[in-house]
């Protein structure tokens, strides 16, 4: 009797828990608990589940992207990452173009700020220039982390009694089934609080993406007024008149020399034309005759 009563329990267990995790819906077959194993009573809490949950507040992923001009951008890209530190976050990523003659240079930078400092950490970002543009989405995640802890809490118990039932096994057959069982449950346990994990960093820590661009790649603002409008009009003329300056000191050495080929070409060809004529007979007029 013995043996038949624990082969039909490790029986309804396999069954009851192939189910939970095959639906994943967090929900256990009360059945499936064996008498050496206490019965799980009441709902999950958040002591049970790590704690992890604020009590009453929702979970938060935050995302963006901003930009900024500014005169240097790897300075700025250096005072970033001191201010990221000192807000208690880190640079996950960062990407200069150094300056050469053309281009004063850029940077961009991942950074993984705080969520609690995020506001004050990107106002002190922003004064290093002038911020152009700024995005912010913010995702709630509270939903999925509590429907993690609860799958993570449900998996959890049946490890705990898949080991009661394989220290209690009598043969080597039950033994071998229960740690088939035993394994697939925490390679799913695993998996589940690998994905917590990775919920909670983004919530705990946001992700916000800096560009640092120069004065000469700044975007151009379109004008809204008539004054703003005269200033961009005069400007838009002198900028011409300038690189027309530009243009004709970079084309005057090759416009003299073209002039001077011209020039000796020209005389070569008078002085040719010259000779010529010089060199032919004068022209014969034919003799008169008498009419008489």
């Amino acid at each position: 009797m013995r043996r038949i009563l624990f082969t039909s329990v490790l029986l309804l267990a396999g069954l009851g828990l192939a189910g939970c995790t095959g639906s994943m819906s967090g929900s256990f077959d009360e059945g499936v608990v064996s008498p050496a194993s206490p019965p799980m009573q009441g709902p999950i809490t958040d002591s049970e589940s790590g704690g992890d949950l604020q009590s009453g507040g929702e979970q938060i992923i935050v995302t963006g992207n901003v930009s900024i001009t500014v005169e240097s951008p790897i300075a700025a890209a250096d005072e970033t990452a001191r201010i990221v530190d000192q807000a208690g976050g880190h640079i996950a990523s960062r990407t200069e173009r150094a300056p050469d003659d053309r281009a004063p240079g850029s940077a961009r930078l991942v950074v993984r700020i705080p969520t609690a400092e995020l506001t004050p950490t990107l106002d002190d970002i922003k004064a290093l220039g002038e911020a152009n543009e700024t995005s912010l989405d913010e995702t709630n995640v509270s939903s999925q982390l509590k429907d993690l802890d609860a799958r993570i809490a449900a998996l959890q118990a049946s490890v705990d009694r898949l080991i009661v039932l394989m220290a209690g096994a009598d043969t080597t057959a039950d033994l071998i089934t229960i740690e088939q069982a035993l394994s697939e449950r925490q390679a799913n346990l695993e998996s589940l609080q690998a994905q917590k994990r990775s919920l909670d960093d983004q919530v705990q820590l946001s992700t916000i993406t800096i560009y640092f661009i120069s004065e000469k790649d700044a975007p151009v603002q379109q004008p809204e007024t008539f004054l703003s409008g005269l200033i961009a009009g005069w400007n838009a003329f002198v900028g011409f008149w300038a690189t027309m300056l530009v243009f004709v000191g970079v084309a005057a050495p090759w416009l003299i020399f073209v002039g001077l080929v011209a020039a000796i070409v020209l005389w070569v060809v008078r002085r040719s034309i010259r000779k010529t004529s010089s060199q032919a007979p004068p022209p014969t007029t034919p003799a008169s005759t008498d009419a008489s």
